[in-house]
This record gives C-alpha cells, structure tokens and sequence, in this order.
C-alpha cells in the first residue's frame, strides 16, 4: 500500500477516517478532470497475506463510506447488520472496504469540495460526472492496496450499476460479483423520477444556480426531492400496511394551513426529509442523479449488436455472481435484474438469480437483512 496517498484524520467523526489521494489530474470520462481529489473510505477485517480476500462495496446515490461500526467508528453504519465478525460480509476471513462516492459529500470530492485550483467551492463548476468514473476512482482506492484481484465486488442500487461500470472497465480485476437492486441501464420511469427531483431543487429560489449556503439554502426543493425518492424506495403494499389512511390526531396537525399535513404518511415523509435536507448537499444530488441517467452498459456495445445491453453482460467475464432483485421494486424492476442475471450466465459466470417478495421495494436490501443476509453470506460462505 501506497501510504503517502492515504491518511488518517484524527478529527471528531464525520464521514470518514480515512482518505485516499486519486492520482491527479484525475480524468473523466466526458473530459475534463480533477486535481487533488480524494476519496473517503473505511475498511473492516484484515488483509491476507495473498491479498485475496478483498470485498469492495459500491454504495447508492446518499451513504457515507461508513457502512458498519469499526475501530475507527463504533457507531451504527448504514448496513450495520449485514457486515461485521459473523454477519453475512464476515469481516473475520473478509477484508472489506467501503468508498464514499466521487462526486459526494460524504468526505469525497464533489460539488460541496474545494477546487485546489481556484480556492473555491466547486458548485457547478465540477466537471461532468459519470458512474464510470466513479468506478474508475474505487479502482484506483483498490489497486493502491496491491490487490490486483477482488475476491468480490457488491454493489447495490446506483452502487450495482457503477459495479458493472467497474467490470466493464477493468476486465479480469474481480472474481465473483454481488449485484442487487440495480440496472445496466437507466429506464424511463427511474428517469422521470430523478428528473423532477432535480427539478424540486433547481425551482427552489434558494437553489440560486448552485450558489447557496447555510442562510439561504434550498431546503424546499430538496425536501420534496427527497419525499420523491423516498416514495419509490418502498412499495404501495407497505404504505397500506404501515399507514393505511391513519390521520394525525387534530392536536398534532399544523395550526393556519388548510391544505397542511393530515395523513400519518405525510408525517412520516415530512419527518424523513427533515433528517436528510441538510446533510446531504443539494449539487451533489445534482450531480449523482444525472449519473444515474446517463448510465447505459450498452455505451459499449458494437454498432451492429443486435440486444446492446446483452452483448455487453456477456463479455463481462467472472467467476460466480450472485443477482438479487425484489418484486415490489418499482425504481429497478425485477426485469432488470433477470436481465443482468442471464447476461453474466452467458458470459460464462455460474450465476445465482435471487427474486425476492420483500414489501419493502428498492429499499429491501437495508431492511430485509433476514432474505438479503441469507443469500448474501450463503454466496460468500461458498468462495
């Protein structure tokens, strides 16, 4: 390991202990680059002599690289109860490492960074950002490990496509593949979701092309992002179950709004993105969503294939996939995963297909950890 380009802070705990410097300039994939970037990242187990038990995960749109407690952090991370000693990703035989995401603001540089070259904050000066690149960034955190091969590569949601972005890119660099609730390519429905999100924060006056801060911040505009998402995330049959049509108690509702908030389920998205408005930055989602648009395996594919996407899945080569979907997913449909399940197989990769019932739609995998955690560490338990 290159130790001049990974650091410690011993600040108080925000995003991150470590961090990594990406070689600089670091290009991009639709040009321009970036000087003195950096990703946060965290990591749990240790390192074989060989360095052949190496996990990598590659995380969706919002979570910090702090995926479990550690000796660094003991708090709870976003996947508290599928990694550590015993659980699922067992840290005691994986070494396991976990990147905020270029382009975040979780500790990675992003739109919220400091641009080295002009000493101010990016904004929408940061140039044009792809999951490729952001798989191109991981790559580089790896490789400075000396692991030349991953014994595995999970990769969820918007995490799941830059893990096929990293395939795709870095042929022979992983040995089996982990991908759940994702895509090979964005559809019109996720689309058109993540385009009116965008929309909430740009029409937001605080927005201000970019230029806001903590006094004027479009806290409007990404709370109904936010709601947005948060409804695609889960199913209609867990609203029903969890909600129904419970309206608030008269004491609790908002005093002077006839058309104020009224239903149990408006409270419950009104409280979630209170939580999230001001600890995720509005450019960054920007940003990151675009991504996620603009995400097409069959980029790749030679002008006369006759199936893009397929041709491409099938020139992924590895040794074993797991492919995990949920029915009730309705932001990366079942149909998707079905999708990237028979195009690793044709690649010659021994590919388990995992559809699951789980009620809670996209959002399963981090709280489903009975179904997930079975097939996940069932999978690695066989390596």
């Amino acid at each position: 390991m290159d130790v001049r380009r990974h650091t410690d802070s011993t600040e108080p705990m925000t995003d991150a202990r470590r961090y990594f410097d990406l070689p600089s300039p670091f290009a991009l994939r639709r040009g321009g680059s970036l000087s003195g970037a950096r990703l946060a990242y965290e990591t749990w187990g240790a390192l074989a002599p060989a360095r052949d038990n190496a996990i990598f995960i590659l995380t969706g749109l919002s979570p910090s690289a702090h995926a479990a407690a550690n000796d660094d952090d003991p708090s709870p991370g976003w996947w508290e109860q599928m990694l550590g000693p015993g659980k699922p990703i067992d840290t005691n035989r994986w070494f396991v490492i976990c990147a905020n995401t270029l382009g975040s603001c979780k500790g990675s540089t992003g739109p919220a960074s400091i641009d080295p070259i002009t000493g101010r904050t990016y904004r929408l000066a940061f140039p044009e950002l792809t999951l490729e690149d952001v798989a191109n960034a991981s790559h580089e955190l790896v490789r400075s490990f000396g692991i030349e091969r991953l014994a595995c590569l999970i990769g969820n949601s918007m995490g799941g496509m830059s893990a096929l972005g990293y395939l795709i890119q870095h042929p022979g660099s992983v040995r089996t593949h982990v991908s759940i609730s994702t895509a090979p390519q964005a559809q019109p429905f996720a689309i058109a979701i993540r385009s009116l999100q965008r929309e909430a924060i740009r029409l937001d006056p605080n927005w201000n092309g970019g230029h806001y801060d903590d006094r004027r911040y479009p806290e409007a505009g990404m709370s109904i992002a936010r709601k947005l998402g948060v409804i695609t995330y889960r199913s209609a049959m867990e609203w029903v179950g969890r909600f129904a049509r419970i309206r608030l108690d008269s004491d609790t509702r908002p005093d002077g709004d006839p058309f104020g908030v009224e239903f149990e389920v408006e409270s419950y998205l009104a409280a979630h993105a209170r939580r999230f408005v001001r600890n995720f930055d509005p450019n960054s989602y920007l940003y990151l969503s675009r991504a996620s648009d603009w995400f097409d395996v069959a980029d790749y594919a030679d002008d006369d294939a006759a199936d893009p996407v397929a041709s491409v899945l099938e020139k992924i080569h590895i040794e074993r996939a797991l492919v995990i979907g949920v029915s009730t997913d309705i932001l990366f449909p079942l149909t998707q995963q079905e999708q990237i399940a028979d195009g690793l197989r044709s690649g010659g990769a021994a590919v388990e297909f995992v559809p699951l019932d789980s009620p809670q739609g996209h959002d399963a995998f981090l709280v489903d950890i009975a179904n997930f955690g079975a097939a996940i560490g069932g999978f690695l338990k066989a390596l």
